[in-house]
């Protein structure tokens, strides 16, 4: 399978500065160009990135919250379209949210409606995103996935609720979420930031603990995008960290400068890179 490449979109992106004046950059003029940028189907990776924040939103206001992310495609008034007449979400999504509207349908079939609504929600999410074409979106998904399924895990742990009431999709880590007892769940060995993890969730500040979680996303995409240059993967690894930037400029200006330097320095290494 051919990929594209996007010299041009790659460096410009280099380019980009964060204002010390404002509380932010504008992340959808980052968007706007990315899409004039890639091909048709390329842009369909980068809207099934950015359907997290759909499932976030419909999970919010599905429980009664009109909490908005404003990261997702689709605006508030969509996302309340959508849990009545789902029209836009890709049709697994689309699936869980009728099954979850009438649990005696057709569409409920294959949907463990007994399980919270976001848990079915994410669940059909990642999946889709296992079969994307991107490598870096299969992989990111599943690492983003475990992240979260252990963070939900601890969490249920001090609390005293079932963990595999709060875990979402299948596979070997899940498994052993459920059935450890170890403080890391048996996972040292399967996840490289088990331990600093757990030590962000030991953190009693709540915004320095939301930063420890960030900065290990942070991590994860840069290292499952070590070889991509100027590929779609390359693209979208970029998309995953500019939106951590995006979301500490709104709580924290000081530290979404700081987070947009660190993305800056990581990419302007690769102007070097000769292409073989």
């Amino acid at each position: 399978m051919f990929s594209s490449n996007y010299y041009t979109l790659v460096a410009g992106l280099r380019e980009y500065a964060l204002d010390a004046e404002t509380k932010g950059f504008d992340i959808t003029e980052i968007l706007a160009e990315v899409e004039e940028s890639l091909s048709a189907k390329d842009w369909k990776s980068v809207e099934l990135l950015y359907g997290y924040y759909d499932c976030e939103n419909l999970v919010a206001r599905h429980n009664g919250s009109t909490a908005h992310n404003a990261l997702s495609r689709l605006s508030a008034e969509q996302i309340a379209s959508e849990l009545e007449n789902p029209t836009l979400l890709p049709a697994p999504l689309a699936k869980v949210v009728r099954a979850y509207a009438d649990p005696e349908g057709e569409d409920a079939e294959g949907v463990d409606t007994s399980l919270p609504f976001a848990v079915s929600l994410f669940a059909a999410y990642y999946e889709l995103c296992a079969g994307s074409d991107s490598a870096f979106l299969r992989n990111w998904s599943a690492s983003d996935c475990a992240l979260r399924n252990v963070i939900s895990a601890l969490v249920a742990r001090e609390r005293g609720v079932a963990v595999d009431s709060v875990t979402v999709g299948g596979g070997e880590i899940v498994e052993q979420l459920h059935r450890s007892s170890a403080a890391d769940f048996g996972l040292r060995g399967e996840l490289s930031y088990i331990d600093a993890l757990i030590s962000a969730m030991d953190e009693q500040n709540m915004v320095e603990k939301e930063r420890k979680i960030d900065l290990i996303r942070w991590s994860v995409a840069s290292e499952l995008s070590t070889f991509d240059y100027f590929s779609l993967d390359a693209v979208l690894a970029y998309l995953v960290r500019v939106n951590l930037v995006a979301r500490w400029t709104l709580l924290d200006a000081k530290t979404g400068r700081q987070m947009f330097n660190k993305l800056m320095a990581e990419l302007d290494g690769k102007q070097y890179i000769e292409e073989k």
